[in-house]
C-alpha cells in the first residue's frame, strides 16, 4: 500500500513539474491563425473517421438485423422498428459531426 501512494505521490509531482514551463509563458495578446490549411486537412480528417465509424455501425446493425430476421420471421417487425432507430441515431451522429467540422473550420 505505502509503495502505490509513493508512486502515485511522484506521479502527481512530476506531471506538476511537466507542467510548469506553462505558466512561464506570455499571453498572445492577437493570435493569428497561420495555418489555415492544415485546421481543414485535420478537419477533414476527422470527419472521415467518423463516416467511417458511422458506416461500420450501419453495416453491423443492417447484417444483424438480417440476421435475426432469418432466424425468427415473426419478430421481423420489431427487428425492423429497431434496426431503423439505431441506423437514425448513427446518422444523426455523423451529421453532428459534419456540424462541428463546419464550425471548427469556418
Amino acid at each position: 500500500m505505502r509503495r502505490k501512494l509513493n508512486l502515485l505521490f511522484f506521479a502527481a509531482v512530476g506531471l506538476m513539474m511537466a507542467a510548469m514551463p506553462v505558466l512561464a509563458q506570455a499571453p498572445a495578446e492577437h493570435a493569428v491563425d497561420n495555418n489555415p490549411g492544415l485546421k481543414a486537412i485535420a478537419a477533414a480528417v476527422g470527419f472521415a473517421i467518423a463516416v467511417f465509424g458511422g458506416a461500420l455501425g450501419q453495416s453491423r446493425i443492417g447484417a444483424a438485423a438480417c440476421e435475426g430476421a432469418a432466424r425468427n420471421p415473426g419478430a421481423a417487425p420489431k427487428i425492423q422498428t429497431m434496426m431503423i432507430l439505431g441506423l437514425a441515431l448513427i446518422e444523426s451522429l455523423v451529421l453532428f459531426a459534419l456540424v462541428i467540422v463546419f464550425v471548427k473550420v469556418v
